[in-house]
């Protein structure tokens, strides 16, 4: 349904492509233009008995809304069309379902569809409704509810746990990561803007990769070896898409966290696509909504050769764009140029005072195995010799808020 008028053959090829991606066998893409939802179907009384009609002539089995709505508006809409309606958040988490291979894929996508689950139970048994309240007198239909919500939330709390044990073991991997100063690249786009093809092409991998929405879920890691010899870790993340499921953010922030903790992000651009711009804005959109807005970006526009352009490097108002092709290999060693350029291997060495209310910072330090040695000076601060990376250093200040000066050690 478009609210605004704005982007609506955009949204529609985008939700049919969402809908193929999950198997569907799509018959018709209907719009409905209001300027603000129906309370009770969400798309209007006049465009449900639309859909109604549609539903029984046409051997419909499942009607699909490309928003988020209400669970009283999707049961509203079952009742009216007599087939089962998912909704755009529903649609994607089922998406994620099938295309998750890992163990912590399939606990995070579980946990999504749980907690999207939790917000749409009711009664199994309406016709025993009359006989709840009271004591003695508690309905059927009642408990069976509540029975419900426990279980999903006994499993919800289950899965939250496993997701604990996992990012813990993700934060001990990259915390070696950090003492053998081995930088992090991770990759980031729009869904289908080409990220496991060029995760493949750089590094050497064999990521699922296929022109579809989400193809692959799972964050993979990888060695890229730099012009100069130096190693770095590429990381191939899920794609975004517009108005991503809040579930889905929660459920993989522990495997998002891998582009917090970047050094350098790649955020890859479909160059070829005329929606370009709004893709780049929901990219960044994403990114600020997990924390990661402050992570030095390089963008690449890939897909170059459906556009006839030749690869290369330019220089921007907002800093150097590559433009290559990662199907055809054009422009990648202009990328890994850069990488290294924008990495650096600056190294920094000298003394910095922490108060004590920064101890947190202090033992950051310490978890990167750089602290050469500490004192504590009369006004209580910890005085730290340290020796560590400019970009280490960097992302430390980045995480905790702060801009503590390094001092030259003197002889």
């Amino acid at each position: 349904m478009d609210l605004d008028g704005i982007g609506v053959d955009e949204a529609v090829a985008e939700f049919v492509t969402l809908a193929k991606s999950a198997g569907a066998d799509v018959t018709r893409a209907m719009v409905a233009r209001r300027k603000s939802p129906d309370p009770r179907y969400f798309i209007g009384s006049g465009k449900v008995e639309e859909l109604a009609s549609e539903v029984a002539t046409g051997e419909i089995e499942l009607v699909l809304i490309n928003h988020a709505i209400s669970p009283s508006q999707e049961r509203n809409l079952e009742r009216a069309l007599k087939c089962r309606v998912l909704d755009r958040t529903g649609l994607i988490l089922d998406i994620f379902a099938q295309r998750a291979r890992s163990f912590e894929g399939k606990l995070q996508v579980e946990l999504a569809q749980l907690r999207h689950m939790s917000t749409r139970l009711i009664r199994g048994w309406t016709h025993l409704e009359r006989q709840r309240g009271g004591i003695g007198l508690r309905g059927p239909g009642e408990t069976q509810l509540e029975l419900d919500r426990r279980m999903i939330g006994q499993r919800i709390q289950q899965l939250e746990r496993r997701l604990e044990k996992v990012a813990r073991q993700r934060q001990q991997g990259r915390q070696a990561r950090r003492k053998r100063d081995t930088p992090l690249v991770a990759l980031v786009g729009y869904t289908n803007a080409g990220k496991s093809t060029l995760f493949n092409n750089l590094a050497g991998a064999e990521v699922y990769a296929a022109d579809q929405l989400f193809a692959t879920l799972d964050t993979t890691l990888r060695r890229l070896d730099l012009p100069s010899g130096e190693a770095v870790v590429l990381a191939d993340t899920v794609g975004f898409i517009r108005e991503l499921p809040h579930q889905l953010v929660a459920a993989f922030r522990s495997t998002l966290e891998e582009v917090v903790e970047a050094d350098l992000l790649l955020h890859v651009i479909d160059a070829a696509d005329d929606e370009r711009d709004s893709h780049i804005h929901e990219v960044e959109q994403v990114l600020a909504e997990i924390g990661a807005a402050e992570v030095p970006v390089l963008k690449v526009y890939n897909k170059i050769d459906l556009l006839e352009r030749a690869p290369s490097v330019e220089e921007g108002e907002h800093g150097q764009t590559v433009w290559l092709s990662a199907a055809d290999g054009q422009g990648l060693d202009l990328l890994r140029q850069v990488i290294e350029e924008r990495l650096g291997s600056a190294r920094v060495r000298g003394r910095i005072r922490l108060s004590p209310d920064q101890a947190r910072l202090r033992a950051r330090f310490y978890q990167l195995g750089r602290v050469l040695h500490e004192q504590t000076n009369d006004a209580g601060e910890s005085v730290l010799d340290i020796d560590l990376l400019q970009r280490d250093l960097d992302r430390l200040y980045r995480k905790e808020g702060l801009s503590a000066p390094v001092e030259p050690v003197h002889a």
